[in-house]
C-alpha cells in the first residue's frame, strides 16, 4: 500500500478512536462511607465528609455507597451528579431531629427548609435504598393542649428538601419518614419510584415538577384527634408549569388510628411572598396535584379536598379554596374513592398528558 493511502488511513481511524473516547460514557468515581473504623482512600465515617471530598464543579459523577447503620447527621448536598446509595432502605438510614422553631445558634431558628434531614441543592442526583427520616418527636409535641407551656410551636420538620438548582432527582426504593412537612419539592423535576413517604400533615409539598411511581403515601398517626386529621399535599404550583405533584399507580394507606373519612387528599398553599407592594400570599401559586390509577384507603375523605389559609396584603388571614386550584383524579380505586363534584375528575383523553416522558421532559433515565 502507498505511503499516502496508509497515511490516510491511520487517520481515519485515529478520527474514530478519538471520537470513541469523546462519547463514552464517563467512569463513575466511588467513595463508600461506613460506621465502622474505615482507612484508605475514598472511605468516610460520614456522608457529609463524602460529599465534602467530591471537587467543586467536576463533571465527572460520583457513587457515594453507604453501608449499614444509623447516620445521624444533617446533610447538604450541592455538589452535581451524585449517587448516593445504600446498602437496603431497613439497612441504612440517615436521621436528624431539628424542627422549624427550634433555635440552633445565635437566637437563629431552623425554619421548615432549615429543618431538613437531608437538603439538595443540585442536578442529576440519584438516591437508592436508603431511609432519609426526620426523627422530631412530633407525636409528644402533638398530644399538648395548644395552651401548654411545653408544646412547642412551629413544629414543620422535613425529612428531604430539593430547593433550586435542583433538578432530575430520582428518588427510587426508598423510605421519607416524619409527620409534619416529610417532604418538600420546591425545585425542577424529581421521580420518586417505589418509595414510602410517610407523614400527616401537607406531608408532600412544594412548587417542583414531581412525578410518584409505584410508590405507598401513608398517613401516620396524630397525638390526638384533630379534624381533618392531616393533608396528603400542599402544592404551590406556579400557574405557568404544566404539572406540579403527580401520583400514578400509587397506594394510598394508614396506620391504623387514623379515622375513616378524615383525610383530605390535600390543600392550595399560596406561600406567603415578599412582593414590590408588599409580603403576601402568591397570588400565580395556583396548585397542581393529579392522581391516575391509584388505591385509596377508606381514611381519604368524601370531599377528597380541602381549602388553606393565606395571608393577605392587610397582614389579614384569607382562605384560598380547592375549587380554584388544580386538583384531579382518574380511575382512582378503593374504599376511599370517590366521584362527586368537590372531587374533579380527568378523561382518558386528558390522562395521556400524563406519562413519564412528557411530565419529565428531556429527562433520560438510565
Amino acid at each position: 500500500m502507498p505511503f499516502d493511502r496508509l497515511f490516510t488511513l491511520f487517520f481515519i481511524l485515529s478520527l474514530f478512536f478519538i471520537s470513541g473516547c469523546v462519547h463514552q460514557k464517563k467512569t463513575i468515581q466511588k467513595f463508600v462511607v461506613s460506621q465502622k473504623a474505615v482507612t484508605g482512600k475514598n472511605t468516610f465515617n460520614s456522608i457529609q465528609a463524602a460529599i465534602d471530598a467530591i471537587p467543586e464543579n467536576s463533571e465527572t459523577p460520583y457513587r457515594i455507597f453507604v453501608r449499614t447503620g444509623q447516620y445521624y447527621e444533617k446533610v447538604t448536598l450541592k455538589k452535581p451528579n451524585v449517587e448516593l446509595i445504600g446498602e437496603g432502605k431497613n439497612k441504612t438510614r440517615i436521621y436528624f431531629d431539628a424542627y422549624a422553631g427550634q433555635t440552633y445558634a445565635n437566637g437563629k431558628t431552623w425554619g421548615t427548609p432549615g429543618s431538613a434531614t437531608l437538603t439538595i441543592h443540585a442536578t442529576n442526583i440519584r438516591i437508592e435504598n436508603i431511609t432519609i427520616e426526620n426523627s422530631f418527636d412530633f407525636l409528644t409535641n402533638d398530644v399538648l393542649a395548644n395552651e401548654d407551656p411545653k408544646r412547642v410551636a412551629n413544629a414543620q420538620a422535613v425529612a428531604l428538601f430539593l430547593e433550586s438548582p435542583s433538578d432530575k432527582v430520582l428518588v427510587r426504593n426508598v423510605n421519607l419518614l416524619g409527620y409534619q412537612d416529610t417532604l418538600f419539592v420546591n425545585s425542577g423535576r424529581s421521580w420518586f419510584d417505589n418509595t414510602l413517604i410517610a407523614g400527616n400533615v401537607d406531608f408532600i409539598f412544594g412548587n417542583g415538577n414531581a412525578l410518584f411511581t409505584n410508590s405507598e403515601i401513608k398517613t401516620l398517626a396524630r397525638g390526638k384527634l384533630n379534624f381533618p386529621y392531616g393533608y396528603l399535599v400542599a402544592p404551590s404550583t406556579k400557574l405557568s408549569q404544566q404539572y406540579g405533584l403527580t401520583f400514578i399507580n400509587c397506594r394510598l394507606t394508614r396506620d391504623s388510628s387514623v379515622p375513616d373519612n378524615s383525610v383530605p387528599l390535600g390543600r392550595p398553599w399560596h406561600p406567603t411572598t415578599q412582593f414590590s407592594d408588599g409580603r403576601y400570599a402568591d397570588p400565580n401559586a395556583i396548585g397542581k396535584a393529579v392522581f391516575i390509577n391509584s388505591w385509596m384507603d377508606k381514611h381519604i375523605t368524601i370531599d377528597g379536598w380541602y381549602a388553606m389559609n393565606g395571608t393577605a396584603k392587610n397582614g389579614t388571614k384569607i382562605p384560598f379554596y380547592s375549587e380554584d386550584s388544580r386538583f384531579f383524579e382518574y380511575n382512582s380505586s378503593g374504599p376511599g374513592a370517590q366521584i362527586n363534584y368537590k372531587r374533579p375528575q380527568l378523561n382518558s383523553e386528558e390522562t395521556k398528558e400524563y406519562t413519564q416522558k412528557k411530565i419529565l421532559g428531556d429527562w433520560k433515565i438510565e
